[in-house]
C-alpha cells in the first residue's frame, strides 16, 4: 500500500472514530511525538555523557586498536543520535507561527526514527565494547548479535502486529 493511500485511511479514521479534524491530529500526533521523545532523549544524553567521560578513566589505555574503533565509532552513533532526536524542538522554533504543522509532524517523525535507530546501533556497539573489554572479542561479538536480534525481534514484532491490524 502507498503511503499517500495509508495516510488518508488514517486521517479518514481519525476522522470518523475520533471526529479530529486534521489540525487537531496533527496536534495530537506532534504531542505523542514530544512525549516519546523526552523518554528516549534522557536515555541517549545519558549515554552519550557516559561515554565521552571513558578516554579520561584510567583504564581505557588498556583497550586494544580494534576496542579503541569501536568506542569512536559508539561515540558518533550516540552523539549523531542525540542530535537526531533533540531536533525536532529545534525545528518546532524555526517553524513556530508559520502554520506548517504537517511538515513539523512529518520531519520529527522521520528525525525520531533515525535517532532511535542509531541510538539502537550506538546501544549495540557499547554491548560490543564492554563484552570485548570484560570477557572476549569473541563473547563481544556474540553478545552484539544477540543485541541486534533483540532489536530487530522487537521492531519486527512491531511491523506483524501492524500487519495483524490491517487485516
Amino acid at each position: 500500500m502507498d503511503s499517500g493511500r495509508l495516510e488518508r485511511d488514517d486521517a479518514d479514521w481519525n476522522f470518523r472514530a475520533r471526529h479530529e479534524t486534521e489540525t487537531q491530529r496533527l496536534d495530537r500526533n506532534w504531542n505523542g511525538l514530544l512525549q516519546e521523545l523526552r523518554v528516549v532523549q534522557t536515555g541517549v544524553q545519558l549515554l552519550t555523557g557516559f561515554l565521552l567521560t571513558l578516554p579520561f578513566q584510567e583504564r581505557f589505555a588498556e583497550l586494544t586498536d580494534a576496542e579503541v574503533l569501536i568506542y569512536l565509532v559508539t561515540v558518533a552513533l550516540s552523539v549523531t543520535s542525540t542530535m537526531l532526536l533533540v531536533a525536532p524542538v529545534g525545528i518546532h522554533r524555526m517553524l513556530f507561527r508559520l502554520h506548517a504543522l504537517y511538515d513539523l509532524v512529518a520531519v520529527a517523525h522521520r528525525l525520531a526514527i533515525c535517532g532511535i535507530t542509531t541510538l539502537a546501533m550506538a546501544l549495540i556497539g557499547v554491548v560490543l565494547l564492554i563484552f570485548s573489554f570484560v570477557v572476549s572479542p569473541v563473547v563481544g561479538v556474540v553478545a552484539a548479535a544477540v543485541a541486534v536480534a533483540l532489536f530487530l525481534g522487537l521492531w519486527l514484532f512491531a511491523r506483524i502486529l501492524q500487519g495483524r491490524h490491517r487485516k
